[in-house]
């Protein structure tokens, strides 16, 4: 049974703009195991919370399972799974269910300068292993770059990434035509209907990014769309994520893990979820930028594959905390 005798909490800037951070969570039991946890760009608020309640909810408490301590935070969450499965020494995929010991991968392109550059970009990635690519899209730049991708790569696997940047079915039906298998994130969270309507136009699978299951509930009666993005960062704990899945799963619908940002924690425990038997498209955890890294190995795709740590426990990956301590922007003790 855990019973943390010391916590830390770290702030560490990432290189995604000027108020993106990572916050970074350790907890240590009275046997001196370590587990940690990560949450990207939290709520402004949620540093001082924290650091008002989070000793007074852990230090000295016993609890048999993560489940059991109710912070309200995702970072908090993963240390508690993250300890709790390293004490007794399974590793985070196999403890939540997970079943796949590596994982296909997409890889992520950004609008570029010109379509002939993004067309260059798309071949490097398939020279690198790749075999299904995200295009992001958006009002303006989707119609014209999707059609040279599909021209010079007839056979590529190809799904577009919308941003929830559009408010009308036009554009998103003319991609259509160009043998999509996902079209992800096309309007506001809040337009079910319109999502549903698209959903009805289209042959390619509309996905959806949610961050609980009641969200979820609102696309699954209304049948308005086929695919859940799904962020376990977004979910304030692992098993709301899981929840999350076997709803989606048992809908019929297919699954893509995503989480790309941040200092390696989250990234390694999106691909825990990843593992799960209803994530059947490629997950999305491109590679990251290598300054904030803070895990080792560094959580990414090789070749489109990335693997699922198997041999070690907790979230598999080991903290290099004279980097973080360095990188930090501010941390506090308890």
């Amino acid at each position: 049974m855990p019973r943390v005798r010391e916590l830390e909490v770290f702030r560490l800037p990432l290189p995604f703009g000027r108020r993106s951070e990572s916050l970074l969570v350790k907890l240590t039991d009275h046997g001196g195991m370590t587990g940690w946890g990560e949450a990207i760009s939290p709520a402004p608020k949620t540093w001082s919370r924290l650091e008002e309640t989070l000793a007074a909810l852990l230090i000295g408490v016993d609890w048999e399972h993560p489940d059991g301590v109710a912070s309200g935070d995702s970072a908090v969450d993963m240390a508690c799974w993250d300890l709790w499965t390293r004490m007794r020494g399974v590793p985070l995929a196999e403890a939540i269910g997970g079943t796949r010991t590596s994982l296909m991968a997409t890889v992520r392109l950004t609008p570029d300068l010109s379509v002939e550059s993004l067309v260059s970009r798309v071949n490097q990635q398939i020279c690198a292993g790749y075999g299904h690519v995200t295009l992001d899209v958006r009002p303006g730049w989707d119609v014209e770059p999707v059609r040279a991708v599909r021209q010079a790569y007839p056979a590529l696997t190809l799904a577009v990434d919308c941003g929830n940047a559009y408010t009308d079915l036009g554009q998103l039906v003319a991609l259509d035509a160009y043998g999509l298998e996902v079209i992800e994130r096309p309007f506001a969270a809040t337009e079910v209907y319109t999502h549903a309507a698209l959903q009805d136009e289209v042959a390619a699978a509309v996905a959806v990014e949610v961050s609980s299951t009641a969200e979820l509930d609102d696309y699954l009666a209304l049948r308005a769309a086929r695919v859940l993005l799904l962020r376990p960062s977004s979910f304030v704990s692992l098993s709301d994520a899981r929840r999350a899945h076997d709803r989606a799963a048992a809908a019929g619908w297919d699954i893509q893990c995503a989480g790309g940002q941040g200092a390696g924690l989250s990234r390694a425990a999106t691909v825990a979820v990843a593992s799960l038997p209803g994530c059947t498209l490629p997950c999305d955890v491109t590679q990251p930028p290598k300054q904030n890294q803070i895990v080792t190995p560094i959580v990414g795709a090789n070749a489109g594959v990335v693997a699922v740590p198997l041999t070690q426990p907790g979230l598999g990956h080991d903290i290099d905390e004279t980097r973080l301590r360095r990188l930090a922007r501010e941390s506090f003790h308890a």
